[in-house]
C-alpha cells in the first residue's frame, strides 16, 4: 500500500484538502488548412458554428474542406436549405475559413515591379533585424565600383523575388483551380522567396565564393546554408511561431517546406532513399518547387527580379519579359510529377532569357575591373581575419570566416566590416587597410590578359600556383610568382555544359494539358553550339610601367607554352613572339582565306546578278 502514489491533494478556501476532480479531454485543435479537412473535419466546424442541423445534408454529399470555397447558394438550395436565412448562415460561417485572406496587405513602392503588395505576415518578416541586415548587403558586391547605378542591395531583390513569387503561384492558381493551391501554400512560397537570399555575406557572392573557400578551405559552404539558418535564427528570435499559426500555416510541415524551397531536400541517407525527397508537401505538389529556386531547368522568379533589377541598375537593357511567361504558364504532368510548363512558341524567348544571364555574366558580373576589386577585397578579409571579431550568442568571439557557424555574429557581418577595417587605428589591420586604402585610391591591380584552353581545363590551386610560378620565370626584370593572379572563370547558360532548355516542358494550344520537350535542331541553327566556356584571365599586381609591359609578354609567351588562344591584344603586345607560334599562324591564314573566299562568292554573285539583268 506505501508503494502506491496518493491521489494529489490541493489546499481549499477553507483550508482543508481535497483530491481535484478530473478534467474533462481538451477538444482536439482543428487543422487550421481547411483544405485538408475530410468530411468529419468539416461536420465538426458545422457543429462549433451552431449549424448542426444541417450535418446530415454535408454528409450526404460529402462535403470536404476543399469544397467549401467552391459552394454556392444555389448548391445550399439543391442540399435541401430551402430558406435564404439559413442559406446565408451557413455561407457567413464558411467565409470565416478565408477572412485571413483578406487581410490588408502593406504596399511598396518598388522601381522595378511598382506598388508591391505583401501579406501581413511577409511585412512582419520583412521588419526583423535579420531581414533589415539585407540593406547593408550589395547585390553585386565589388561591381559598385565599376558600374555607378549597382548601388541596390539585397534588401529589394527579395522583396521582389517574394512579391513574383506570388504572383506565378496566383496565376497558377486562377487558371488551374483544380491544382487546389492553399492559402498555405501561397504563403509559404512567397515566405520562401523573402527570405531566399538571408544568408549571403559582405559583398554577397564574393563572400562565398572567394573568401570563405580561401578562409577555411576544408569546408563546403554556400550561403543558401546560410539561409536556413538565419531564417532559423529570424523566426525563433523574434517569436514568429505564433504569428504563422495565426495567419494559418501549420509548423513544423510549412518551415520545412519553406526551408526546401530555399535549399532542396535536406541532404540525408533517407531523403535519397525515399522516391519523393522533399518533407514539405507531397508529390502532387511538385510544381511549388519549380518558383523560388528551381533546380530541374534554373526558370525561377530569382532569375526574373535580379535579370530586370540588375539591368535597370546597371544601364542594360534587359531582352526577358518575366510577364509573358506568366502568361502562359500552366501545370502538367511529365514522368508522373506536376510540373511548370510553357507554351511551345515562348522557346525563343527562354533561349533569350538564358543568353542574357551570360551577358550579365560577360558584362557585369565577370567584369576583369570588378573582379580585381573582389579579389583584392578578398585578400584584405583573409589578412584581417584573425584580428577582426564579432561577438555571438552566449558572448563567445568570432572572427570574418567563423562568423558562419553562428547567426547571431554573423548577422553583424554586411558590407560595412569594408568601412570597419578601412577606419580602423589597430596596427594588426595595418595591410588589409592598406589593400583597401588602394581600391579607393583606385590603386588597382591590372589585367593583362586573357585567353582560352582548346578543352576546359581542371585547374586545381596547385595548378593556379604553378601557372604564377611559369608566368614570373619567363623573363628577367624581377617579377616574382606572388606579382600575379591567374583566374580561372567559367560562363554558361546556367547548367554548366548542358543546354537548359532540355530541361523545359512545353505544351500546345491543341492540347494544353499534355507536356512536350522541343529540341535545338527544332527552334533554329543559329542558336549556340556550346553552352559552356572557360575563361582564363591573369593580373599583375605591380603596375609601373616597366614591370607591366613586361608581364604582358610574359603573358603572351606563357599562352604559348600552354599551347592557349592567342590573346586579342597579342600581335601589339608582342609582334616578336606572336608569329613563332605556327598554330596561331594558321589560324590567321585560315581567318584570311575565309574572308578572301566570302569576297570572291560575293562577287561571283554580284556578277552572276549583273548578268541576269543584262539578259
Amino acid at each position: 500500500m506505501e508503494g502506491r502514489k496518493r491521489p494529489l491533494e490541493v489546499l481549499t478556501p477553507e483550508g482543508g484538502f481535497k483530491t481535484p476532480e478530473k478534467t474533462a479531454p481538451q477538444p482536439r485543435r482543428p487543422d487550421p488548412d481547411h483544405t485538408r479537412w475530410g468530411v468529419e473535419q468539416t461536420c465538426r466546424y458545422l457543429r462549433a458554428e451552431g449549424l448542426a442541423e444541417w450535418e446530415p445534408a454535408f454528409r450526404e454529399q460529402k462535403i470536404t474542406g476543399v469544397g467549401l470555397q467552391y459552394l454556392r447558394d444555389a448548391d445550399l438550395e439543391k442540399m435541401g436549405l430551402q430558406c435564404l436565412g439559413d442559406r446565408l448562415r451557413v455561407q457567413h460561417s464558411l467565409g470565416k475559413l478565408w477572412q485571413r485572406e483578406a487581410e490588408p496587405n502593406k504596399v511598396f513602392n518598388d522601381p522595378i515591379h511598382g506598388h508591391v503588395e505583401l501579406h501581413p505576415l511577409l511585412v512582419r518578416i520583412v521588419d526583423t533585424p535579420q531581414f533589415q541586415r539585407l540593406r547593408r548587403i550589395k547585390q553585386l558586391g565589388g561591381c559598385y565600383f565599376v558600374f555607378p547605378g549597382a548601388s541596390h542591395n539585397r534588401f529589394e531583390h527579395s522583396i521582389g523575388v517574394g512579391y513574383l513569387a506570388g504572383r506565378l503561384v496566383q496565376a497558377l492558381d486562377q487558371r488551374q483551380p483544380e491544382l487546389l493551391i492553399s492559402h498555405r501554400d501561397v504563403l509559404c512560397v512567397q515566405i520562401a522567396g523573402l527570405c531566399h537570399d538571408l544568408g549571403h555575406g559582405p559583398f554577397s557572392h564574393m563572400f562565398d565564393n572567394m573568401f570563405i573557400p580561401k578562409a577555411r578551405p576544408g569546408i563546403t559552404w554556400k550561403h543558401e546554408k546560410a539561409s536556413l539558418d538565419m531564417f532559423d535564427y529570424l523566426v525563433a528570435d523574434n517569436q514568429l511561431k505564433p504569428v504563422m499559426e495565426q495567419h494559418g500555416l501549420v509548423l513544423p510541415e510549412d518551415l520545412d517546406f519553406i526551408k526546401e524551397q530555399i535549399a532542396g531536400p535536406e541532404d540525408s541517407e533517407a531523403a535519397r532513399c525515399r522516391k519523393w525527397p522533399y518533407r514539405g508537401r507531397p508529390e502532387d505538389k511538385s510544381f511549388l518547387y519549380e518558383i523560388v529556386a528551381n533546380k530541374r531547368s534554373g526558370i525561377d522568379v530569382d532569375k526574373w527580379d535580379y535579370f530586370a533589377r540588375d539591368c535597370y541598375h546597371l544601364g542594360i537593357q534587359n531582352n526577358f519579359d518575366y510577364r509573358r511567361f506568366l502568361k502562359f504558364a500552366r501545370v502538367c504532368e511529365v514522368d508522373g510529377q506536376k510540373r511548370i510548363c510553357t507554351r511551345d512558341k515562348e522557346v525563343n524567348n527562354l533561349y533569350d532569357m538564358f543568353h542574357m544571364r551570360n551577358c550579365l555574366h560577360r558584362r557585369a558580373y565577370q567584369h576583369k575591373v570588378g573582379n580585381i576589386i573582389e579579389t583584392m577585397i578578398t585578400e584584405a578579409f583573409l589578412k584581417a581575419d584573425k584580428h577582426f571579431e564579432v561577438e555571438g550568442s552566449g558572448g563567445k568571439m568570432f572572427t570574418l570566416s567563423t562568423a558562419i557557424d553562428d547567426m547571431e555574429a554573423y548577422s553583424k557581418l554586411t558590407d560595412n566590416v569594408f568601412e570597419q577595417i578601412l577606419n580602423s587605428s589597430s596596427a594588426a589591420l595595418k595591410d588589409s587597410r592598406e589593400i583597401l586604402s588602394n581600391i579607393v585610391c583606385r590603386r588597382l591591380y591590372k589585367c593583362i590578359g586573357q585567353t582560352q584552353a582548346e578543352e576546359p581545363v581542371s585547374a586545381t590551386q596547385e595548378d593556379i600556383v604553378r601557372w604564377e610560378a611559369a608566368l614570373a620565370h619567363l623573363g628577367d626584370v624581377g617579377l616574382q610568382p606572388e606579382d600575379f593572379l591567374v583566374s580561372v572563370i567559367y560562363m554558361d547558360y546556367g547548367m554548366k555544359d548542358k543546354n537548359p532548355i532540355n530541361n523545359v516542358h512545353f505544351y500546345c494550344k491543341d492540347d494544353p494539358n499534355k507536356a512536350v520537350q522541343i529540341r535545338k535542331n527544332q527552334v533554329s541553327k543559329l542558336l549556340p553550339e556550346q553552352f559552356a566556356e572557360q575563361l582564363i584571365r591573369v593580373y599583375c599586381k605591380k603596375v609601373d610601367e616597366r614591370s607591366l609591359e613586361a608581364a604582358k609578354k610574359h603573358f603572351v609567351q606563357w599562352c604559348m607554352d600552354h599551347n592557349f588562344s592567342k590573346p586579342q591584344d597579342g600581335d601589339i603586345i608582342a609582334p616578336e613572339l606572336t608569329p613563332l607560334k605556327a598554330s596561331w599562324v594558321n589560324e590567321d591564314a585560315e581567318a584570311g582565306r575565309g574572308v578572301s573566299h566570302a569576297n570572291a562568292n560575293a562577287n561571283g554573285q554580284k556578277k552572276a546578278k549583273t548578268q541576269l539583268f543584262k539578259n
